[in-house]
């Protein structure tokens, strides 16, 4: 379990580097940067978002009203600093910036890592499956292999050397199926495992968040 919510951690750390901060030229314009900073509040970015909303309406010559937006943005973080916010960030597999202050984050965190333990059950299911599917078409493709060798054997002409060759060739695709199939079936309990787990935690956080 521990491995699980480690991997969603690194995954929402990710996710949270890869955010990147645009407005356009309309938005720089409008000069609404009440709205604009309770819009990332609510959203849980972090304060330097200014920096770079100043950055891209710099070529539209507009500076934004810092204490308009940080004032809305303290408004947009005690929306987003909840508890069903937390679980649902974490769930969704989403970064937390460290944006809430510690009065509001006391809840917001422990929910939030529950949504995590979710999103790693869920993404342990869906790499479960991904395997038991890619497994299953290798599978049928060696089929088709075992087919066209078949076939291959009948034609005319062939020596018996060389049909002893294809033979051999058959054996090997043969051998090498049913370890895909061994494999295959190892998945197919993963994906038993993984989803007895999901059902699992679901339960556990229903009484708790609701259903999801």
């Amino acid at each position: 379990m521990r491995h699980l919510i480690n991997i969603a951690a690194a995954t929402a750390s990710v996710l949270a580097l890869g955010s990147c901060a645009t407005m356009s030229e309309d938005q720089c314009l409008a000069g609404d940067w009440g709205q604009q900073g309770y819009a990332d509040g609510r959203s849980g970015q972090t304060a330097s978002r200014l920096d770079a909303h100043t950055e891209a309406c710099a070529k539209y010559g507009v500076i934004p009203d810092a204490r308009s937006y940080y004032s809305a943005r303290e408004d947009g973080l005690r929306e987003y600093c909840t508890p069903a916010r937390g679980f649902q960030v974490g769930r969704e597999g989403s970064g937390y910036a460290d944006v809430c202050p510690p009065q509001l984050e006391e809840a917001f965190l422990p929910a939030y890592r529950d949504g995590q333990v979710v999103y790693a059950a869920e993404q342990a299911l869906s790499s479960a499956r991904s395997s038991v599917s890619s497994l299953g078409a290798r599978a049928e493709a060696l089929d088709d292999k075992i087919r066209a060798k078949r076939a291959e054997m009948r034609a005319d002409g062939l020596t018996d050397e060389q049909r002893d060759q294809i033979r051999d060739r058959i054996g090997e695709i043969r051998r090498e199926r049913e370890g895909v199939l061994h494999d295959w079936r190892r998945a197919q309990d993963e994906v038993d495992d993984a989803e007895r787990r999901v059902r699992d935690v679901h339960y556990h956080f229903a009484d708790r968040y609701g259903r999801w």
